[in-house]
């Protein structure tokens, strides 16, 4: 593909629209494991995330067809992504001593950025892969895209997440559709279930996103009275004991 050919530029628009429509899923990630950092730290936050998550899609673009290719690979990552989704919609009390994955740790809200990214990332890798055509200048570019796309979209979610705490369970949400999405596509059922349950791809997903949703919301309340049970004890005048 030669640089500057109708080809090429056709192939970057490709690469440019693929990053814009997939990297939301990446940025609401981001937004929810940073929303507990301090606010000067949130920058370094997304900054050191993306750098890590950017350094593993080279490494997954190498070797995408054969990841993908692996039976059971897309399920067991779909398990991982909603149980990471629900993590992250968790409050972070503080009082436990547990870190959680909505971490008001810098390395807990990195190290949380990275494996999700790493686990949401093969489809994505695959289609700059398939838009680039072999060409890894192609591929670099697509990329180094991505990076400012995520940025700016995580900064500006972490602002509306502030500002509307119900996103919080959306974004839950929306990884629950991601994760299980995921893995109705895994090669070891992928052909079994369009077969036999060809509305799948629409139910499974919107069940996802319900149940991580679901659940989230019943640990946050339980949480949230647990510590008021916790404040009322040591309160003057609480029960004692």
């Amino acid at each position: 593909m030669e640089f500057g050919s109708p080809e090429f530029w056709v192939a970057v628009l490709q690469i440019i629209a693929i990053d814009i429509l997939l990297g939301g899923d990446n940025a609401v990630v981001i937004a929810l494991a940073c929303r507990n950092l301090p606010e000067r730290q949130r920058k370094l936050g997304i900054i050191w995330g993306v750098a890590g998550a950017i350094t593993l899609r080279v490494i997954l673009t190498i070797f995408a067809v054969t990841l993908l290719s692996i039976p059971y690979l897309k399920i067991v990552g779909a398990v991982l992504l909603a149980w990471i989704a629900i993590k992250l919609v968790l409050p972070n009390d503080g009082d436990d001593g547990h870190e959680i994955d909505a971490s008001d740790s810098l390395v807990g809200a990195i190290k949380t950025i990275i494996i999700a990214d790493l686990v949401m990332s093969l489809d994505n890798v695959l289609a700059v892969a398939g838009a680039a055509k072999d060409s890894w200048a192609l591929i670099v570019f697509g990329l180094l895209v991505s990076i400012p796309i995520i940025v700016y979209c995580s900064t500006l979610v972490l602002k509306l997440m502030d500002r509307f705490p119900w996103i919080i369970i959306l974004g839950g949400g929306l990884l629950g559709w991601i994760a299980a999405g995921m893995a109705i596509h895994d090669v070891a059922v992928r052909d079994w279930v369009s077969t036999n349950w060809p509305w799948a791809e629409y139910t499974l997903p919107a069940a996802g996103a319900f149940v991580v949703m679901a659940i989230g919301w019943y640990l946050a309340r339980t949480a949230a009275a647990s510590k008021a049970a916790r404040v009322a004890e040591v309160a003057p005048g609480g029960p004692q004991h």
